[in-house]
This record gives structure tokens, sequence and C-alpha cells, in this order.
């Protein structure tokens, strides 16, 4: 058993993020058969993820300020501190702090076989699409409410 040894602070790379976005790692992988990640990832008012997907999925736990996380259908979930989003394996998802606020969530990932394509990156996303007035969009905002 020991600790960690803790990590330098990272900022996110502008082609994956828009914004201001800083990473902690909290745990990866030590020998061969482990598979996952932890971290803390903070975000600046309005700051962003390109779309992406997991191999294996994602869960994100909210722990400061209010999240947004959008699907290409044009749904957003606005996701509070205390709350944790599940995203499927190989869902096309972005999230973003909400304007005008911060946001820190917790990632958690489960590497796959090569760890380089766990994590699909595509395109930034748009105002638009953050600002929830995808075309494909009918009722964009919903907002996770009460007790999980």
């Amino acid at each position: 058993m020991n600790i960690e040894p803790t990590l330098p602070t990272t900022k996110n790379p502008p082609a994956q993020f828009s914004g201001d976005v800083w990473l902690d790692p909290i745990a990866l992988p030590h020998e061969r058969d482990q598979t996952m990640v932890v971290a803390t990832v903070r975000f600046a008012p309005g700051a962003r993820t390109a779309w992406h997907s997991h191999q294996h999925g994602q869960y994100l736990r909210v722990t400061q300020g209010v999240g947004r996380f959008g699907t290409r259908d044009g749904k957003i979930i606005e996701v509070h501190a205390g709350q944790t989003i599940y995203t499927p394996p190989g869902e096309e998802h972005w999230h973003a702090a909400a304007p005008g606020c911060f946001m820190e969530h917790l990632a958690m990932i489960q590497n796959g076989e090569d760890p380089s394509k766990t994590t699909l990156w595509g395109e930034h996303i748009t105002d638009d699409e953050y600002n929830g007035h995808s075309s494909n969009a009918e009722d964009t905002a919903t907002s996770i409410n009460g007790a999980e």
C-alpha cells in the first residue's frame, strides 16, 4: 500500500477543449491489467470539450458548479454538484461549464486494450450546440433535479 504521488495540474489541449480546462489525475493504471482512470477536471465558465466518445463509457460526478452535457440529437442535460451522469460506450457527447459559473467534475473511465483509442475525439462544438440551438433539438434543456 502506498500514497500516490501528486501529479501537476495540466491545462487540457486546445485541439480537444475550448476555453480554460484543467486536469488533475487521481488514479492511473500501475499494472498491465489495470484499466481504471480517474481525474478531477475543472472548467472555466463556458469552457467545453469537443465532441468525443469513450470505448467503455464514462461516469462524471459534478463536484462544484453546474455542468452541461450534450448529445448528437441536440439534448442538453444540466447537472449540479452532487449528481452523477453516465455516458454509454460509443455515445458521442460533450461536457462544459454552464455560462457564468465554474464547473468541476470527477471523470471516471476504463481504458481499452489500446489506451490511446479509449477516447475518440471529434470536432469542436458550436456556440449554437452549446446554447441548445441545434437543428436536431426539439426540447433541448433538461435538468437533473432531486435526489438520485
